[in-house]
């Protein structure tokens, strides 16, 4: 098979389009025919040499990439022959693999993707929509809701501002550069603006009159985060905190204020799922969402022959929705 391998950690040249052996499905397993795999900025994290949330980083050669999504071409021992030529989506967990044409995961990982989603899709809700779930959990949004979004060109920042907007809520977009405005604009935001202009704090303070931001839904940190927080009103407000992308994975991290942050990543966001198993929990309302057509995720789609691209693009900015590769 063909696969996109790390052989060195570093830079995203150090990815490679080769022949890779094709992985075998253990008992309990399958085997997918991928014609989807999710691309996360944790990925570039680890293809660096940062492990993140990660346990421990890969051995190397890997092939990186945790969510896949394509047919079900071959059953390990144990699983049942249903499964057998079904479009399937998986979220991989701690185990790599996903940039390839055949990938390997536990049958319990499985969803059956439905029939309204194409497999790029599909991986977008299966990583970017559990998580997008999670954070909604904390929000509490309804007609009286100010929420501002930043990054609301990204994947989880599309399905926040649907979702708000389905909830009724007055929904504010942030996004880079004016062509990412408009899509956000496109996208259902009341008001869409550019954060690199430095008058857009003002914008939002004429749009809004006498009305305060309710909730910021924050992945950027920065001094995005510092400006929409301003917006909040006070008290009541609320900065739900999932991400600090603005200065990366590595070193930086997010903007916080006494009183109104609120981390709501990784135990917060599992203890308000509840259930046996949260994450699933998640993944099926994800699925369901997009199903019955009140979120539909952006998807920004690249070659796996160029998963080096599609990576640099991702840490410059420069990609809208969810990167996803396709062999």
């Amino acid at each position: 098979m063909h696969a996109i391998r790390l052989h060195a950690f570093g830079p995203a040249e150090n990815l490679t389009y080769e022949q890779a052996p094709s992985p075998h499905p253990a008992p309990g397993q399958v085997r997918i025919a991928v014609a989807a795999a999710g691309v996360h900025l944790l990925d570039t994290a680890i293809r660096e040499g940062v492990k993140g949330p990660l346990p421990e980083l890969p051995a190397l050669p890997t092939i990186p990439g945790r969510e896949v999504a394509g047919t079900v071409e071959s059953l390990g021992e144990g699983v049942a022959a249903l499964w057998l030529g079904r479009r399937v989506v998986a979220h991989l967990g701690f185990a790599p693999g996903g940039y390839a044409e055949l990938a390997v995961t536990d049958v319990d990982r499985l969803h059956e993707i439905p029939a309204n989603l194409d497999f790029a899709q599909a991986v977008a809700m299966i990583g970017t929509g559990r998580t997008a779930m999670g954070i909604l959990q904390f929000a509490d949004l309804t007609p009286d809701s100010v929420a501002v979004v930043p990054a609301a060109a990204g994947g989880i920042g599309t399905l926040l501002v649907q979702y708000a907007k389905h909830a009724g809520a007055t929904v504010i977009g942030l996004a880079g550069g004016p062509d990412k405005a408009a899509l956000v604009e496109k996208n259902g935001a009341d008001l869409a603006v550019d954060y690199r202009d430095p008058g857009w704090p003002d914008r939002v303070r004429r749009f809004l009159g006498d009305r305060r931001a309710t909730v910021v839904f924050d992945g950027v940190g920065g001094d995005a985060a510092r400006e929409a927080v301003a917006l909040l009103a006070r008290p009541g407000g609320r900065h739900l905190v999932f991400g600090w992308s603005a200065a990366g994975l590595r070193d930086g991290a997010p903007y916080l204020v006494d009183g109104v942050s609120e981390s709501v990543l990784g135990p917060a966001m599992m203890r308000r799922s509840g259930g046996p198993d949260p994450i699933r929990t998640l993944e099926l309302r994800a699925l369901t969402e997009a199903a019955e057509g009140r979120l539909v995720p952006a998807v920004h789609r690249f070659p796996l022959a160029e998963a080096a691209t599609a990576h640099h693009a991702l840490e410059t900015r420069a990609t809208t929705g969810k990167v996803v590769l396709e062999p």
